[in-house]
């Protein structure tokens, strides 16, 4: 089945993902400014490659390939591109939600 805008798919890390996410995280831990910049703070829980989320897809190419948002363990979210269904626990790679 190929993915289509808006529906909901399981999306797992890889390394690059959970380094970046945890980059953003540390760089606003480690903000020494005070005040208002109208940035947003990423703040959440650490993000290790292998970690599944749940994703929306945003945009589709054709075939399996999609860019997703991530919706990450915190008040920050993930922009995924150009990934591929994958199987489950593939790094960098979507599935379908398994029905329960």
């Amino acid at each position: 089945m190929q993915p289509t805008i808006g529906r909901v798919v399981h999306y797992t890390l890889n390394e690059f993902d959970a380094e970046s996410i945890n980059r953003r995280r540390k760089d606003f831990a480690d903000q020494t400014t005070p005040g208002n910049t109208g940035f947003q703070g990423h703040v959440g829980n650490a993000a290790e490659a292998g970690h599944t989320y749940p994703a929306v897809v945003v945009r589709t190419f054709g075939g399996s390939a999609a860019n997703l948002k991530v919706l990450l363990d915190g008040n920050d979210d993930y922009w995924a591109t150009s990934r591929t269904e994958g199987e489950p626990e593939q790094q960098g790679c979507w599935i379908w939600p398994p029905r329960v």
